[in-house]
């Protein structure tokens, strides 16, 4: 069973999409000439395939999970532009496969990495990464590693209800100590140049519940029959800290962009 068995729409309605500047940064790094190509590894729902749609030729992305592929596919064929192409594939990022002789100029990484042998793709992306290439690993912090106020709230009443150790599905988060940008610079991708976004956003109790049914640690089958009790408890602890149901939080994305020497 998938980590995200339950969540996809979640995921596609409520997980925050891909920063116009992050975007733009993404593209920027990735070499210019035609045809361009991109390959989105942990696509889910195809939000940075969305935020990069009409600067790529040539989009592949994948998925394990096949309610992820298919959400991707009906939100992003009807945006392509023409001459463009998309192809969606559902496999083990692990053992995906490009077609003979396609390499990638961009390959891109969003919150993901953490999911995947880091070793084994890295490595197999040496023969996947056109020579000029590069390997974006980006991402934005979890409510999980929260700070802010309210959030601090939220994340002790997921763990109010499912234990203090963070989940994965059915299983338990392994936590990787070791900062990306080294795992990076020890593959052959191992000049890396990190860059930080700063992001603002505004939260509502509807979105605070659903970005947290996105999730693989507060999925709603994990609550089993007490999830009307848990989203009554959040209404708890979040109106202490606004009267008008909003939330701000302040986030930022770091990315790595790796390059071959």
């Amino acid at each position: 069973m998938s980590l995200f068995t339950g969540t996809t729409d979640y995921y596609r309605e409520y997980r925050p999409g891909i920063p116009q500047e992050v975007a733009d940064i993404l593209n920027a790094a990735a070499p210019q000439h035609a045809p361009r190509r991109l390959l989105d590894i942990g696509t889910g729902t195809g939000l940075v395939v969305e935020a990069l749609l009409g600067r790529f030729d040539d989009v592949i992305a994948n998925d394990n999970d096949a309610q992820m592929i298919a959400t991707a596919e009906a939100a992003l064929r009807p945006k392509l532009s023409a001459g463009s192409s998309l192809t969606l594939v559902e496999i083990e990022a692990e053992r995906f496969e490009p077609p003979g002789g396609w390499q990638a100029n961009l390959v891109t990484i969003c919150r993901a990495f953490h999911w995947l042998d880091q070793e084994v793709i890295l490595r197999r992306l040496e023969d996947q990464v056109s020579p000029d290439g590069v390997v974006a690993v980006f991402g934005d912090n979890s409510f999980w590693a929260a700070g802010t106020g309210w959030k601090v709230a939220v994340r002790s009443v997921v763990k109010e209800f499912l234990g203090e150790e963070r989940r994965a599905g059915s299983g338990m988060f392994k936590h990787h100590d070791r900062p990306y940008s080294e795992i990076l610079q020890e593959s052959a991708f191992s000049t890396v140049e990190e860059l930080r976004v700063p992001v603002t956003r505004t939260w509502s109790r509807e979105s605070i519940l659903g970005y947290l049914y996105s999730t693989s640690f507060a999925a709603p089958q994990l609550f089993g029959d007490r999830l009307g009790e848990f989203e009554s408890r959040i209404a708890d602890v979040l109106e202490p800290f606004s009267t008008e149901d909003v939330y701000v939080e302040e986030n930022e994305f770091l990315i790595r962009i790796g390059r071959r020497p």
